[in-house]
């Protein structure tokens, strides 16, 4: 071989190496950007995309989907409901709320072994995910039936899937202010089909925000519902490594310590992660000594390393409490929820390994768009209606609360309306604005910019509130008590706190003032008066030029009812003759 053929050659090789580069460039970006849409966490969809999708999955799936069962369409369904009463139409969707509760569950994953291809399990696995989807949108057809927004995306629920199995210890992370909101039963049973000895936890996460009255009464409703839970703060716990203390909202100058109570005490982070583990380990002995191992998660009987798993929705205060646990930064922490993508496996100890799992928006009944945006579940930004939202905060947390935080004061309910009524959203927006200066460029009210500070505000817990457990009453609801001992030392330069009952008749020259401030009809009446004053006082002095005087026909006829015309002679030197 020749000098030129050798150096041709070299240059071939050289050239063909350089094009394998690049296509391994290509197809790195290629499956790089794959990922980020795959793991992008959606909740909701357009008509129009679930459309298309659905026709992908049909068309991809063809040789193993089933048909979907075509619903008959009732005609008299709008009819049913609409002669109803408010307290009727929420009775009437308990009750189909109850009846198809079976029906709202997590998405399974479908059996598998390691024999399958990876495209045997893909098909599978978006089959069984396309008629979990199917399900959930007839019961989206009941009118009945109110469905928050869900995870959508599959490989989010693949995320589940792994966590679930490779777990002896599911904890499921809430938010102490409305835990039953968060939880998903559902799951806790899904855990227990794959293996029997699995077990769920509740960590009650910023339990810092409850008085230790309502936890007490949370603490009560899960023993009795045998509920395996226990309180925890991630920001108390996170202060505790850098040195600080933080003391609980609720906390008055006498009583600063936590109860000793293990019912209701906040976990520090060496005791939860001692109990973690003591739970794991009570999992792996039951599971030893029945003799039996985790079906689909490959953990032997006698291992010697346990594993608990975290699941959640979004921005309950998931990542914060691995990164606690764990004792420095591993996953990212912002406000913005659903920023977890991947489930992390974290090794704590030599006995003990975390994994963390992204947030996920369960299925469930009975909860509006609205509340999502409020608890923190769906992203502020996204928020197109922001009164609704804001509503939610207004009846959530008590009239003199909100003015004793914002230092405002809001307009009081009008004569005939109930006096003890929550603020409406746009009073609330609006006296926020004027004493915040939020103005928009078309010159009136920021009433967006308003909305996201208050719904942080209510997320972060700056706005204290919380739900009761189910079935207290309302004489033992201690959220009045402990709302006033929370803001007791900020209340001082209220003059008079407004009477929270509505016993009392309202001032009446308080409700002049709130009408003339939020009544726009009295408004623009108002700049109608003033700005025609002078017209009107121009007008009164012409008045009497141009009235009609009659009054001097009394007296003057000839007793026919008619006016006598008198006609006087032109004296020298006077102007033209007039006529009377």
């Amino acid at each position: 071989m020749g000098k030129n053929e050798k150096t041709g050659l070299g240059r071939a090789l050289v050239k063909q190496h350089n094009q394998m580069i690049q296509q391994s460039k290509e197809k790195g970006r290629f499956y790089k950007n794959q990922q980020k849409k795959v793991l992008e966490s959606v909740t909701e969809v357009s008509d129009i995309d679930a459309i298309i999708e659905q026709a992908d999955e049909a068309d991809r799936l063809f040789s193993l989907a089933q048909p979907a069962p075509s619903l008959p369409i009732s005609l008299d369904a709008s009819s049913s409901t609409s002669g109803m009463t408010p307290e009727e139409r929420r009775e009437q969707q308990k009750k189909e709320e109850i009846m198809h509760a079976s029906s709202l569950q997590v998405p399974r994953r479908p059996p598998w072994n390691a024999g399958m291809s990876v495209e045997e399990l893909d098909d599978n696995e978006r089959q069984s995910f396309l008629m979990w989807r199917r399900s959930l949108a007839r019961l989206e057809e009941n009118e009945n039936l109110v469905l928050t927004p869900f995870e959508k995306n599959l490989d989010i629920w693949r995320q589940l899937w792994r966590v679930v199995e490779r777990s002896d210890l599911l904890v499921m992370v809430v938010d102490a202010r409305d835990p039953l909101f968060y939880r998903c039963p559902d799951l806790e049973a899904y855990a227990r089909e794959i293996d029997e000895h699995k077990r769920t936890l509740l960590l009650i996460n910023k339990a810092d925000l409850l008085p230790e009255s309502v936890r007490k009464k949370w603490a009560e409703y899960f023993h009795l519902q045998n509920i395996l839970f226990l309180f925890w703060s991630a920001k108390a716990a996170s202060a505790s490594l850098e040195g600080k203390k933080l003391i609980a909202p609720w906390k008055t100058q006498n009583n600063l310590q936590d109860s000793d109570d293990p019912d209701i005490k906040i976990f520090g982070r060496d005791e939860l992660l001692a109990r973690l583990q003591f739970e794991a380990e009570k999992v792996v002995k039951r599971r030893k000594e029945s003799g039996s191992s985790s079906s689909r998660s490959g953990n032997v009987a006698d291992i010697q390393n346990v594993i608990v798993g975290f699941v959640g929705y979004p921005n309950v205060g998931k990542s914060s409490t691995i990164n606690a646990l764990v004792g420095q930064k591993r996953t990212g922490v912002t406000s913005t929820p659903g920023k977890t993508k991947h489930f992390q496996t974290l090794i704590i100890s030599d006995k003990l390994t975390l994994c963390d799992c992204p947030g996920l928006v369960f299925p469930s009944f009975s909860s509006s768009r609205f509340e999502m945006i409020a608890s923190g579940v769906l992203p502020i930004d996204r928020m197109t209606e922001h009164r609704e939202a804001v509503q939610v905060v207004a009846n959530q947390v008590p009239r003199h609360v909100i003015e004793d935080i914002y230092n405002i004061k809001l307009p009081k309910p009008k004569p005939y309306e109930p006096q003890s009524r929550p603020p409406l959203a746009v009073e609330l927006l609006r006296t926020y604005c004027a004493s915040r200066g939020y103005v928009a460029s078309s010159g009136l009210p920021d009433e967006t910019r308003a909305a996201r500070q208050i719904l942080k505000d209510y997320i972060d817990g700056k706005l204290p509130h919380f739900q009761m457990p189910p079935g207290m009453s309302d004489a033992e609801d201690p959220t009045d008590n402990n709302l006033l001992v929370m803001h007791e030392s900020d209340s001082s330069d209220v003059e008079d706190p407004p009477d929270v009952e509505g016993k009392s008749a309202p001032n009446i020259e308080h409700v002049l003032d709130d009408l003339n401030s939020f009544d726009m009809d009295n408004v623009l009446a108002s700049k109608k008066s003033t700005v025609t004053k002078p017209k009107a006082s121009h007008k009164h002095h012409k008045k009497p030029q141009r009235k009609k005087d009659r009054s001097w026909r009394v007296g003057n006829d000839d007793g026919d009812g008619m006016p006598v015309i008198r006609v006087f002679q032109k004296p020298p030197n006077v102007g033209p003759l007039k006529a009377t």
